[in-house]
């Protein structure tokens, strides 16, 4: 593909003219499934470098992918929990770069944001066609913040969810997602606290804060149940209880990476190992298989890896250009001049 002059800047706004769920689920099972395909072989693994800071941290996640055309992205992701109430502030703030990797010219900076709600989510939905009930039709959400919306999006895109309970600290925030979610056509959604959403017998639960306690145990998840843990990316972050995990088969975005920085970690530490653990792209590929049973909990510990980065990234940069090609106005940016 040949690309006019200068690099596409994509902002929030753009993103989400540009790359649907659909679209963007695609594109991370494609980059799944590459990787695990890959798995075993000399190809270079996709990097995270973490580094703390006062009140919040960043993270650094690059990969290449071929999808076709060679692309390298590196996204540099601020999150900080606080900022909302202190600030007024995104918790998550960033720029994703995505590059040629066959000859290192930048094709477009994009915000990381609404790429890094969106293709967290596509794995969710990913993780969930493998792994929930194909009947799953409850589903509980922790955290309704921005990242919740595109969970149960992409969620719904796999399972025929009718029903949604939202669980946040802030209960004005849940009512508030609530609210905006049972406007949605073929879906009642209302909000309460944890014990309220296991009353709902969920078969599917979502977590996607920033708590650092346990707060999804056993008692709260029925047999047969599809876990999604997302919140969980550095080692001080908690949610799921590592007696749940161990008795669940998990199914890792990375084993690597989630046995030092994810749900994964807290049940090792504790002693407490899954009944098994595999990874997302082995499952993907069809090089492991998906739901084991009927009745057993599987959970999906979901850390974020650069694949869902440079595939959603290399999506969105796509349909960007095709729509300019169709005569929409992009903002290009020099940076060789």
């Amino acid at each position: 593909m040949s690309t006019p002059l200068g690099s596409v800047l994509l902002t929030a706004s753009d993103v989400r003219s540009y790359l649907t769920m659909e679209r963007c689920m695609s594109a991370v099972g494609q980059g799944f499934r590459l990787l695990g395909a890959a798995a075993g072989s000399d190809a270079v693994p996709p990097v995270t470098v973490g580094i703390g800071a006062d009140g919040g941290g960043f993270h650094i996640k690059a990969g290449i992918v071929d999808l076709g055309r060679k692309y390298f992205a590196a996204k540099a992701n601020g999150n900080f929990p606080g900022n909302p109430l202190a600030h007024g502030l995104p918790t998550i703030q960033g720029l994703v770069l995505l590059c040629d990797a066959t000859n290192g010219s930048v094709l477009a900076v994009i915000d990381s944001a609404q790429i890094t709600a969106m293709r967290t989510a596509a794995a969710t939905g990913l993780a969930a066609g493998h792994l929930a009930r194909t009947d799953a039709a409850v589903a509980a959400i922790c955290g309704c913040g921005r990242q919740a919306a595109s969970q149960i999006e992409a969620l719904r895109l796999v399972r025929p969810i009718s029903k949604v309970v939202a669980v946040d600290a802030d209960a004005g925030r849940a009512e508030a997602f609530a609210h905006a979610l049972a406007e949605t056509p073929g879906v009642e959604c209302t909000a309460g606290t944890l014990a309220d959403a296991a009353r709902a017998d969920p078969d599917v639960w979502i977590t996607c804060t920033t708590s650092t306690r346990f707060f999804l145990f056993p008692e709260h998840v029925k047999d047969g149940a599809f876990v999604a843990g997302v919140g969980v990316d550095n080692e001080e972050k908690r949610e799921l209880a590592p007696a749940l995990l161990r008795r669940a088969h998990v199914v890792a975005d990375l084993v690597s990476q989630c046995e030092r920085i994810g749900d994964l970690h807290h049940a090792m530490a504790a002693g407490t190992p899954p009944l098994s653990v595999r990874e997302l792209g082995l499952v993907a590929a069809g090089r492991e298989t998906g739901r084991r049973d009927e009745t057993s909990v599987h959970v999906f510990d979901s850390t974020g890896v650069a694949v869902q980065d440079v595939a959603a990234c290399a999506a969105v940069f796509e349909a960007a250009c095709a729509a300019e090609g169709s005569g929409a106005r992009l903002t290009r940016i020099d940076f060789a001049a």
